[in-house]
C-alpha cells in the first residue's frame, strides 16, 4: 500500500498547479476585458478601430496657423477726459492677425487708422484707463475700429491688438 501513495501524490500536485495557472489565467483575462470594456463605453471605442478616413479629416481640421504681428511704430500720444486737469495718454500698439493680406491692408491705411485709434484714445476717461478693466475696454474698443476702417476699404480684418506700452499721466 506504501508503493501506492507514492505515485498518486505526484499527480495530485501537477493538478493543483494546473489549476492554479489557469485559475491565473482567467481571472486575467477577466481584467483585460473589462478594461477594454470600460475603454469601449467610455472612450467611443478603442484607439485604431475608428474609420481612418475619419482621422484624416479630424487632422485636416486642425491645422494650426501662427499668427503674424505688425508693430505700428509711432506712438499715440493724446488728452484725455479728466476731472479738472489735463491728462495724457501714450499708447504703443501692434495688430495681429492670421491672415498676412490683412496686416498688409492695415500697413497701406495705416494713417486713416492712426487717426481714428488718436480719436478713441482722447474719448477714454482718465480713471478708467487706470484700471485693467479699462484697459481692456479700450483694446476692444480699438479692435472694433480698426476692423471698421478695414471692412469700409473691403479689407480683411485683424485679430488682436496688443499695447506694447501704455502710459496714462
Amino acid at each position: 500500500m506504501a508503493e501506492n501513495n507514492g505515485p498518486e501524490a505526484a499527480p495530485a500536485k501537477k493538478g493543483k498547479l494546473k489549476l492554479i495557472i489557469m485559475l491565473t489565467v482567467v481571472v486575467i483575462l477577466a481584467i483585460a476585458l473589462s478594461v477594454a470594456g470600460t475603454v469601449w463605453f467610455l472612450g467611443g471605442g478603442l484607439p485604431g478601430m475608428d474609420n481612418a478616413a475619419q482621422s484624416q479629416d479630424d487632422v485636416a481640421e486642425e491645422v494650426f496657423t501662427p499668427s503674424i504681428y505688425l508693430n505700428i511704430e509711432k506712438g499715440l500720444v493724446t488728452t484725455v477726459k479728466s476731472e479738472g486737469r489735463q491728462r495724457y495718454a501714450q499708447a504703443f500698439i501692434a495688430l495681429g492677425a492670421t491672415d498676412p493680406e490683412a496686416l498688409a491692408a492695415a500697413k497701406l491705411h495705416m494713417p486713416l487708422i492712426r487717426s481714428q485709434l488718436v480719436t478713441v484714445l482722447g474719448s477714454s476717461d482718465f480713471a478708467a484707463l487706470q484700471t485693467p478693466q479699462g484697459r481692456q475696454g479700450l483694446v476692444d474698443t480699438m479692435l472694433a475700429t480698426v476692423n471698421q476702417v478695414l471692412e469700409q476699404e473691403g479689407e480683411p480684418g485683424v485679430n488682436r491688438v496688443l499695447f506694447r506700452n501704455f502710459v496714462v499721466q
